[in-house]
């Protein structure tokens, strides 16, 4: 069975793909078969997995615009056990788009039934924001994922965010389920940081994910390099807590218990 995980949160810059990638990978070293599927404008899971995101011949793009098969479209990363389905710019007039075709926030569902079971979990790491592209994640999707900045302004949108997902589970997919919170770029030298982690455990208490990921400059090095942090720098702490992450990960969600 294969479990689908949408990444989101409508706030830029609180380490969502950094998450969706190096989670992704370190489950594919652990023997888990993934596919990363990036319905981001911006690409940046892409272009972070060294793919060139602006010479691409297909991608989710025309997936969800003239339904190609997302078998056409998959490609493997080199240097990884990961698979991709790439964003491109192009995906930034798909909102327009969308707007026009019957069962537009479905069709991210529809693509993804086309594939076959032979992965066990997808990632779909969708853009910073709420709009159709993200909802169509949240549809396809049976859990959700939100990463959030140790940071204060990181709470406010906790709350929109919620409620888009629990829209979402009205009216276009009851099984949704928020799977966890992930508390990232945390700064052991500011408060601020332990009391953003003591207040979003207040209250999403056990959704939230016990392994903490620390703000690491290695993790915001990676991208430029196109690797996962797994294979730049395996022995710094942020890639040790993704590691770490990954056991968490798989203790909640493993194929025997769902999401």
């Amino acid at each position: 069975m294969t479990l689908i995980y949408a990444f989101a949160n409508q706030k830029g810059g609180v380490g969502k793909t950094t998450t969706a990638i190096s989670l992704a990978a370190y489950l594919a070293a652990r023997g888990k078969k993934l596919l990363l599927v990036d319905i981001d404008p911006q690409a940046n899971a892409t272009s972070s997995l060294g793919v060139d995101k602006s010479n691409l011949r297909l991608s989710i793009y025309e997936a969800l615009i003239q339904q190609v098969p997302l078998g056409q479209i998959i490609m493997p990363i080199e240097g990884s056990r990961l698979e991709l389905v790439p964003s491109a710019p192009a995906l930034a007039g798909a909102t327009v788009e969308l707007i026009r075709l019957p069962d537009r926030t479905h069709l991210l569902r529809k693509a993804l039934a086309t594939l076959d079971t032979k992965y066990d979990y997808v990632f779909i790491d969708s853009p910073p924001s709420l709009g159709i592209l993200t909802v169509n994640a949240l549809t396809a999707a049976e859990g959700v994922i939100i990463p959030v900045q140790c940071e204060y302004l990181s709470l406010e949108g906790l709350g929109q965010l919620v409620h888009t997902i629990n829209l979402v589970r009205r009216d276009l997919n009851p099984q949704l389920k928020i799977t966890g919170l992930i508390m990232t770029m945390y700064d052991v030298r500011t408060k601020i940081a332990q009391q953003v982690v003591d207040e979003v455990r207040k209250y999403f208490a056990s959704k939230v994910f016990s392994t903490i990921i620390p703000r690491n400059v290695r993790l915001s090095e990676a991208p430029s390099y196109g690797e996962t942090i797994l294979n730049y720098a395996p022995k710094s702490s942020g890639a040790l807590a993704y590691e770490a992450l990954a056991k968490e990960f798989l203790k909640r969600t493993d194929q025997t218990g769902g999401s």
